[in-house]
């Protein structure tokens, strides 16, 4: 089996590599140095001289707030680059692996969605990830499309990083409490990604760690194992004051993975202290 991986210089891509190299599964990782997305006739040449029997499309315009501005960049990057993807997958007959979010949904309520629950995205960002889905269940029959929300992951910037930092230098942050999710460790991700793609148990999938909490109470945890006394102060969303709406409901149900086989990922404070020991933190 071979495997291609987009973003590989994201949080997720970079632990799916890792993850297959450890399998002694032939892998190749790809970014824009290598070719762009965007670009359907590069896209073709470079999947096309691989001839992979799985792509793993990790790479994705993720700045929900200057998506609202840069409309084109995020269309072309969160649904051309998909469609263009899908159509050479078709060609070579080969598995696609989408990383969707939960930003498809429109985040109202208390309840966990379920994957053919309707969506109804806020956002451009979220839009485009949802036209981006449809783009590839539009072109190929071997898919999986995988919801994921609030990444952290060894390679690259993320929220608990910026936490870290901020919460040496600040005796107090403010952090939004009214929004509800589920953190998703890239490295937990990757296995259950490695495991699916050898199967072809087919369709959308939403895969977190386990348990919720409020952006706030992720803060307190990350704080609590790094050892701060920096407070946390309880705002919401409205005082935050974001350009992009966000879902305030991002509970996402995993009865797409027990109903398919497939392991749920650890609980998302487990997932966080052994982040937080891979940072050398603890």
């Amino acid at each position: 089996m071979k495997v291609l991986v987009t973003g590989v210089k994201g949080q997720l891509g970079y632990d799916v590599m890792k993850v297959l190299r450890e399998r002694h599964i032939d892998c190749i990782g790809a970014d824009i140095e290598e070719f762009d997305i965007t670009d359907a006739e590069k896209t073709r040449n470079y999947i096309m001289e691989y001839a992979p029997d799985v792509v793993v499309h990790c790479s994705a315009y993720t700045a929900v707030d200057k998506a609202e501005d840069n409309t084109e960049v995020c269309r072309a990057v969160n649904v051309d680059g998909p469609a263009n993807i899908a159509r050479v997958c078709k060609e070579l007959d080969c598995k696609m692996v989408y990383i969707s979010t939960d930003y498809v949904f429109p985040g109202m309520g208390t309840e966990y969605y379920e994957t053919d629950d309707a969506t109804g995205p806020l956002g451009q960002y979220g839009i485009t990830k949802l036209d981006g889905e449809k783009a590839v269940i539009d072109t190929i029959d071997k898919y999986f499309i995988v919801r994921i929300s609030w990444v952290f992951g060894i390679n690259g910037n993320n929220f608990i990083k910026t936490m870290l930092r901020v919460g040496k230098e600040r005796d107090e942050v403010r952090v939004v409490c009214d929004q509800i999710g589920s953190p998703t460790y890239t490295a937990d991700l990757a296995i259950l990604l490695c495991d699916m793609l050898v199967t072809d148990r087919y369709g959308v999938y939403h895969a977190t760690n386990e348990g919720i909490c409020s952006w706030a109470e992720f803060t307190e945890e990350i704080f609590r194992i790094a050892g701060y006394t920096t407070k946390v102060k309880h705002i919401t969303t409205e005082e935050y004051g974001a350009k992009a709406p966000r879902p305030m409901n991002s509970r996402l149900s995993k009865a797409s993975l027990d109903k398919a086989g497939f392991a749920r990922l650890p609980d998302w404070k487990d997932a966080l202290e052994r982040y937080m020991k891979e940072l050398g933190v603890i």
